[in-house]
């Protein structure tokens, strides 16, 4: 190993910090970039979710007891194959 090992190594491994550093914090920048659009898109759509369930007209306003009832198909059809026979 020679002398210019001792500064050639310790210069090339700042090297890789300092550009890991720029390139890091460029990343960061991007990603708290990105995640506060999502925040914002996530914000209109509840918004817009919210406006169009107040605008929307209620309906189903009667009760239970004044909608009529619904009636089974299958005892229709046995009830009419037992008349039928």
């Amino acid at each position: 190993m020679t002398s210019s090992h001792i500064l050639f190594i310790p210069g090339i491994l700042l090297v890789g910090l300092f550009l890991g550093f720029i390139l890091g914090g460029r990343a960061v920048k991007n990603q708290i970039a990105l995640q506060d659009r999502r925040e914002e898109e996530r914000a209109a759509a509840r918004a817009a979710r919210a406006a169009k369930k107040a605008a929307a007209p209620a309906t189903d306003d009667k009760p239970a007891s004044d909608k009529p009832a619904v009636e089974k198909k299958s005892a229709n059809k046995s009830a009419e194959k037992s008349a039928g026979k």
